[in-house]
């Protein structure tokens, strides 16, 4: 039997990108998914079209994980399409890297409302519709936080919050059976890497260099360990950061 046959996974930010890998993974293994994106519609139904292909089950669901009336429709769609929730991949997440000098309120304010507040909201809604037999929380964390890359300090204090949440929530939620982990994950080639710039550049050469591993990371690095932390393999672990970083720290 399949890992997570039965189960219902929602994933925040999956129409590319670790969310999109992650997405394909949990099917892989039997979940019914909830494919969400925020602005690219055209990603996401690739992203159900190959997990339906693939003798899945998906649903796309667009919606700003920042807005909590987009949140709780996110999950009022997937209860309706799958009968409930059991898992919650808090993946949509946004950056910029700027010098302290050009740091701006509206970027402060938009990556932390996407990368935290938006966390916390899909996490309040999941926390309510887990069954009595709990459910995983699964949140993207990055290897930013120990490597302290120069002009991503916004970015950076969003993903400590993460790891910060994460902690609190797993003691929070673990009387109700609820397990919240994060992935921190090291340099990875996506779609954004891509737009900005960073793949064949000097930062690509020096995060390799950087990484005993030798390579940038792939979604596929990824999605794995989602799987792991969604299934029963993972039933004794709650409230820790897991590096999936080469050996980048």
């Amino acid at each position: 039997m399949s890992k997570l046959s039965g189960k219902t996974a929602v994933v925040t930010g999956a129409s590319k990108g670790i969310g999109a890998a992650i997405a394909k993974a949990l099917a892989a293994e039997g979940a019914a998914v909830a494919v969400n994106y925020a602005s690219s519609r055209e990603g996401a139904d690739k992203v159900v079209a190959e997990i339906v292909a693939a003798g899945g089950k998906a649903i796309a669901v667009q919606g700003s994980v920042a807005k909590s009336d987009d949140v709780t429709r996110l999950f009022d769609e997937t209860q309706k399409a799958f009968g409930g929730v059991d898992i919650l991949v808090n993946n949509a997440g946004v950056y910029a890297f700027a010098a302290i000098e050009d740091v701006t309120e509206a970027e402060y304010r938009r990556q932390f409302d996407t990368n935290v507040l938006g966390l916390l909201l899909a996490t309040s809604e999941a926390a309510k519709r887990f069954g009595p037999d709990g459910g995983s929380v699964i949140n993207i964390s990055s290897a930013a936080t120990t490597v302290d890359i120069p002009t991503a300090s916004v970015y950076t204090a969003t993903k400590a919050a993460v790891d910060s949440i994460t902690r609190v929530l797993a003691k929070e939620l673990g009387p109700r059976k609820i397990r919240v982990n994060a992935i921190a994950p090291g340099a990875v080639e996506t779609e954004g890497t891509h737009t900005m710039g960073i793949i064949g550049s000097d930062l690509e050469a020096q995060m390799v260099a950087q990484t005993p591993l030798g390579r940038m990371g792939q979604p596929s690095d990824i999605a794995p360990v989602a799987v792991f932390l969604a299934s029963p393999e993972s039933f004794w672990i709650t409230g820790e950061i897991l590096a999936v970083a080469g050996g980048n720290r």
